[in-house]
């Protein structure tokens, strides 16, 4: 009973309900009739068979005895036999009709379970909350969850839409001061008549002021690839791949100690034709090759990258050495502003913990997903599959 869906289970009680009342009313009617043949019957003139004289009394009786025990029988026998297919009957109907009760009364529920689902299956947490039951009727138990469930969503669509435009207007905000920075630093250590304290000052203030250009473009990256894609194209995957290997460089000399090597990067790319936004295609090959760059070993490292079509789904996966990461560190690395063992972003060295955050929540976008798997040897291996 506990795998049957309530439609099965209220069949089954309405089904049980009818035939329980059918069953008993049976028996009561046969109760009736048997106690109303049971009574004494008046003989006024009987017509006996021949060979069968009117003396002794005690001939009639047992004849007519006879005769009543076999009417009795033959009347319950056809009440039993045509009330059991009458009720085999009802038990079928009843079955039937009981079917199409249930599924009117949970006709609301299977309205609100489609909303969830597509609002599950929307691909990111705050994607699809502006869809809403409105569900017609009177105001009874079901339209009162409903109107709950509907109040629920607009206060967590406002929620999300909130945070959305609150951090893409930090983010404008910093952009500003940060330029206006880098700038002035940049017009102070160009002078003539800057001494050489001055000019490694400024490179540094430069090198400060980068990284936090790196942070709020990463912050406007994540907020804008969790809004609706307004620009669909079609994009070979392999294309985009191509020209991240051709121009990516290594990152600034600040982010990786000196005496490192750069991994070498092979490409394995064959057609995978998809359709979205190519610039946030292209940030999802950038931001992979850039996390399997800085999370590499320090030499000997290798990054390899391949493209191809997987059950008739575009695919990018980037494959790299590195240090041993355990499994259930893999949906931590997938997390805004987190690394490895769940600590918080810090260290000039390091990044921000933005980078698999942005590839997941564009793949999620693009109606896609994107998941890791560690190395035995160490290092991950990053899947993407739109």
């Amino acid at each position: 009973m506990g795998r049957l869906t309530i439609r099965a289970r209220l069949t089954l009680a309405y089904t049980g309900l009818f035939t329980a009342s059918g069953a008993v009313l049976l028996f009561i009617t046969y109760y009736l009739v048997k106690r109303q043949l049971l009574a004494p019957v008046q003989i006024e003139e009987v017509s006996l068979p021949p060979g069968i004289t009117k003396e002794p009394d005690d001939q009639i009786i047992s004849f007519v005895e006879r005769q009543a025990e076999t009417y009795r029988n033959a009347t319950l026998t056809t009440l039993l036999t045509q009330g059991s297919i009458a009720l085999a009957l009802i038990l079928v109907a009843s079955a039937a009709i009981a079917w199409l009760i249930a599924g009117r009364a949970l006709q609301p529920l299977h309205q609100m379970t489609a909303t969830a689902i597509r609002i599950a299956n929307a691909g990111s947490a705050d994607r699809g909350l502006h869809e809403r039951i409105t569900l017609r009727g009177p105001h009874d138990e079901v339209r009162r969850l409903a109107d709950a469930f509907d109040l629920m969503l607009a206060r967590l669509d406002r929620s999300f839409d909130g945070q959305r435009r609150f951090v893409a207007n930090a983010s404008h905000e910093l952009r500003t001061p940060l330029a206006l920075n880098r700038a002035l630093v940049e017009l102070a250590i160009t002078r003539d008549d800057a001494s050489p304290d001055a000019q490694r000052l400024g490179e540094s203030l430069l090198k400060v002021n980068e990284r936090h250009e790196r942070l709020i473009e990463g912050l406007l990256t994540l907020a804008g690839s969790q809004a609706e894609l307004v620009t669909w194209e079609a994009v070979d995957l392999a294309e985009v791949a191509r020209h991240v290997v051709s121009t990516h460089t290594r990152p600034a000399t600040h982010t990786r100690p000196a005496t490192h090597t750069r991994p070498a990067i092979q490409a394995t790319l064959a057609a995978a034709p998809a359709n979205g936004d190519p610039v946030l295609l292209e940030r999802v090959a950038q931001n992979l090759v850039e996390n399997a760059v800085r999370h590499n070993i320090p030499e000997g490292g290798w990054i390899h990258i391949a493209t191809n079509m997987v059950n008739g789904h575009p695919q990018l996966v980037v494959t790299n050495t590195g240090p041993v990461v355990p499994i259930y560190e893999m949906e931590t690395i997938f997390q805004p502003f987190r690394r490895l063992g769940r600590e918080r972003v810090g260290g000039a060295n390091r990044g921000f913990g933005l980078g698999l955050s942005i590839v997941r929540t564009i793949a999620h976008a693009h109606g896609g997903s994107a998941h890791a798997m560690p190395r035995p040897d160490g290092g991950l291996v990053v899947t993407v599959t739109l």
